[in-house]
Formats: structure tokens, C-alpha cells, sequence
């Protein structure tokens, strides 16, 4: 049991000093509580300066934003005279405190102050690790070789080594803060009770744990709602993409054909759908298939619910969108057949195969290597396709079983109903969850057994 016990605290040791290097010197030691106070006990100025530097700014934005300088305003609540990062770690784990009045907390400002703290704070602990490190590394090799570089030969050496890292680090910040702090709001918006009767700034939010997650498998109806949805999106997903992928080679070798004549013609008639702009051919469609007043029923001088039956209403919808992607992957196939080298078909003929061998043995295998990344991409972009359910049929027609969403409703659709027209923002953030992992999940693990991520 010792001798395990020794195992494991080895293996820490072993994590600690991957981290902060072979051993913890004295100029580590002085890095570890002033950044910067090792380089400059190993004699390395402008690398102490570096490093200090940092540090001194963090701690400058948070004197100078404190009702320390500012004095603060009278009958001010304590936590308002904080300075930016104590107020923003303040705002994140009690999303306020006060309301109404002058002094009203705004809990999800509070909550989007404090996530951009913490990744500021993420930054400066990466540069402290760096810098205890190249203490403890500058030192360990000055005793070895009783040498040591100089500031100038290091950052040369890090401009000449991390080039890429260097020029790409403002851009790393911009991309912390636009793309992965909403990222993570939404993310920890859906462990709070931020909903219709949780109103900012009127109210404040509370964290409430998984008590969501708990809402979506113990209650029936957001059981029920969340189970039909997420079905029919995948199915829909899986149906809109092989129809429009099949569809589009099947129009490319139509059209390939060597019968066929004036091939530029009919490419262009068959890529129109494509150019006009979606919404337009949708709200088009919309009322082409309305029942009362659509002249597709007056034609046929019928009474078909193309878009009020569950049913029709779905197959409806993936006609659509049939006719609106297949002109993109059939110039695609177009593009992708025309570029194949022809020796590879004289030597199945060769061999002997028929058309039907070496399309199925030879062209389809090769189209479908490199076609198959973005046949991915064109499901996750099925999967989250808002605008041809929005504006073809809004999620109709309803469904009272439902919470929120109606029979043709797929998972962002129903988000945005619950957040828009309900503002049930805590249970929408759980679907963006969910959709995240589905999505991210499927598409990491088709793209892991394409060539194309074999090969690269």
C-alpha cells in the first residue's frame, strides 16, 4: 500500500516538474510570487521586464478600476467599488445581489464580466507558468554549463522557433473573447434559472445546478419534446443530405452524358434554384403549397394540405430543399468527374469491365473519397438548416404533445422559438448544448475515417 501510495506521488512529481521544470530553484522560487524576479536574478533584464510587465498591468487595471482611485458613489453596494477582476469573479459565481434602485445587478452582464476575467486570468496564469518555468530552466542550465543567454539571444530564439504562435497570439485573444466567450455563456447560461420568470434586470438569476438537465428526463412533456425533435432533425439531416448528394450526381452524369447536347444550357437552367437567394424561393414555395389560396391546389382542383398534415407537411419540406440544394453538389460531381484521369477508365475496359462495374468499382469509390468532407459539412449545415424549416413551414403544423415546437420543428428552429417568442433561454441553452455534442460528435468521428484526414 505505501509503496503505492510513493508510486503516486511520484507520478505527481512527474506531472509538476513537466509543468515547472527538472526542480524548483530560487529563481523559480522568485517567479512564483513576482513574475519576472527570477529572469532577473539569472541576470536576464529584459526578459524580467517581460514577464514583470504583465503583471504590473493586471494589477494596475485593478487598482486603477477600483473605488480605490475612483472613490466610489454614495450608499454604493461594497461589491460595486471592486476593482475589474474581483467584481467580475464577484458577478460570475453570485450574478448579483441587488434589485431595483439605482444600484441593480444585471445578472447576465454580470455573468459576461466575469467570463472574460476568467479567460484574462487563463492568459495570465499561462504567462506565470512561463515564467517560473524559464527561471527554473535558465537556472538549472547556467549551473550545468556556466553559461547563460541573454535577452536578446532569447527572444530571438522564441521569434525565430514560435513565429507562428507570436504573430498569432492578439489574434488568439480576439478569438477568446468573440467566438469562445458566448460560447461559454450560452453554455452556462443552461445551469440557471434564466427564463420568462426570471426577467433581468427586473430580476436576478440564480445557478440551479443540473435542475434543467433533470427537467428534460424527468417531465413528460420537455421528455416527449426533446426525444420527437431530436428525431426528426437527424432524420431529416440524413434525408436532406443523400437526396440533394444522389440528386446532384445523378444530374452531373446526366448531363455529362456524351449524348447529351448544349450542356452549358442545361447547366445553367438546372443551377437557377441555386442562384436566387433561399428565403425568396421559400416564402415562394410557402405560398405555392398554401391550401386555401395556393395555386398549386387550384391547379389541381384539390383540397391537399401540402403544409397543415404532420405528414405531408415533412415530405413537403424535404422536396424543397431537394430543389433548392441538389444544383450545388451537382456542379460538384460536375467539376470532380471532369477532373478524373481517363486512363483510369481504359484500364478497367481493358480489364473488361461494363459502365455499371466501372462506375460503381472505379467512379463512385473516388467521388465519394473526396467528396465525403464536405458531405459531412453539408449534414451538420442539414442538421442546423433554420432557414428552410423557419420560412417554409415555422414548425407548423402544431403539435399539442410538444412544448414549444410544432411537427416539422427541428432542434434550432425549437431554440429559437423557446428563446425569441418564450424566452426560455436556460432550456434552449441545453438543446445548443446537446446539438453541440451530437453535431460535434458525429462530424469528429466521420471526418477521423475520411482519406482526406488520413492523409493529412
Amino acid at each position: 500500500m505505501q509503496t503505492d501510495i510513493n508510486s503516486l506521488d511520484k507520478k505527481r512529481y512527474s506531472r509538476w516538474q513537466k509543468i515547472f521544470g527538472e526542480r524548483m530553484t530560487k529563481s523559480g522560487m522568485l517567479s512564483l510570487f513576482i513574475m519576472g524576479a527570477g529572469q532577473l536574478r539569472n541576470k536576464q533584464k529584459g526578459k524580467a521586464l517581460f514577464f514583470f510587465s504583465i503583471q504590473l498591468v493586471y494589477v494596475l487595471i485593478e487598482i486603477l478600476t477600483s473605488s480605490i482611485v475612483s472613490g466610489g458613489l454614495p450608499n454604493q453596494p461594497k461589491a460595486w467599488g471592486y476593482g475589474f477582476f474581483r467584481k467580475g469573479l464577484w458577478g460570475f459565481f453570485t450574478l448579483g445581489e441587488t434589485t431595483g434602485g439605482r444600484f441593480r445587478d444585471n445578472s447576465p452582464v454580470l455573468m459576461i464580466e466575469g467570463l472574460i476575467v476568467i479567460l484574462l486570468l487563463g492568459i495570465l496564469i499561462f504567462f506565470w507558468i512561463m515564467n517560473i518555468r524559464d527561471a527554473n530552466q535558465t537556472a538549472i542550465e547556467y549551473e550545468k554549463s556556466g553559461q547563460i543567454k541573454s535577452s536578446k539571444e532569447y527572444f530571438k530564439h522564441v521569434f525565430e522557433t514560435s513565429f507562428a504562435y507570436v504573430v498569432s497570439g492578439p489574434s488568439l485573444v480576439l478569438l477568446l473573447l468573440i467566438s469562445i466567450m458566448p460560447i461559454l455563456f450560452a453554455f452556462f447560461t443552461a445551469f440557471t434559472n434564466y427564463d420568462a420568470y426570471h426577467n433581468p434586470p427586473a430580476d436576478l438569476i440564480d445557478w440551479v445546478g443540473l435542475g434543467n438537465f433533470v427537467k428534460v428526463v424527468q417531465l413528460p412533456g420537455w421528455r416527449t419534446t426533446f426525444v420527437g425533435v431530436a428525431i426528426w432533425t437527424l432524420v431529416w439531416a440524413i434525408i436532406a443530405t443523400f437526396t440533394t448528394f444522389f440528386g446532384g450526381l445523378f444530374l452531373a452524369l446526366v448531363v455529362n452524358n456524351h449524348r447529351v447536347r448544349f450542356k452549358k444550357i442545361w447547366r445553367t437552367i438546372l443551377i437557377l434554384p441555386w442562384a436566387i437567394p433561399g428565403m425568396v424561393s421559400l416564402l415562394v414555395f410557402k405560398n405555392f403549397f398554401n391550401q386555401t389560396y395556393g395555386p398549386l391546389n387550384r391547379m389541381l382542383g384539390m383540397n391537399i394540405p401540402w403544409l397543415n398534415d404532420p405528414t405531408l407537411a415533412k415530405v413537403t419540406l424535404i422536396a424543397v430543399n431537394f430543389w433548392l440544394g441538389v444544383p450545388y453538389f451537382m456542379m460538384l460531381m460536375t467539376g470532380i468527374l471532369t477532373s478524373f484521369d481517363k486512363t483510369i477508365y481504359e484500364a478497367a475496359r481493358v480489364d473488361g469491365a461494363n459502365k455499371k462495374q466501372i462506375f460503381w468499382r472505379v467512379t463512385f469509390p473516388i467521388l465519394l473519397s473526396q467528396v465525403m468532407p464536405l458531405l459531412i459539412m453539408s449534414f451538420a449545415g442539414n442538421f442546423n438548416n433554420f432557414g428552410a424549416v423557419f420560412f417554409l413551414t415555422n414548425g407548423s403544423p402544431r403539435n399539442i404533445a410538444y412544448e414549444y415546437a410544432g411537427h416539422t420543428d427541428i432542434l434550432i428552429t425549437w431554440i429559437y422559438k423557446m428563446t425569441k417568442d418564450f424566452k426560455m433561454y436556460n432550456m434552449a441553452s441545453i438543446m445548443s448544448i446537446l446539438i453541440f455534442l451530437l453535431i460535434g460528435g458525429i462530424s469528429t468521428w466521420n471526418f477521423m475515417r475520411t482519406d482526406a484526414f488520413k492523409e493529412d
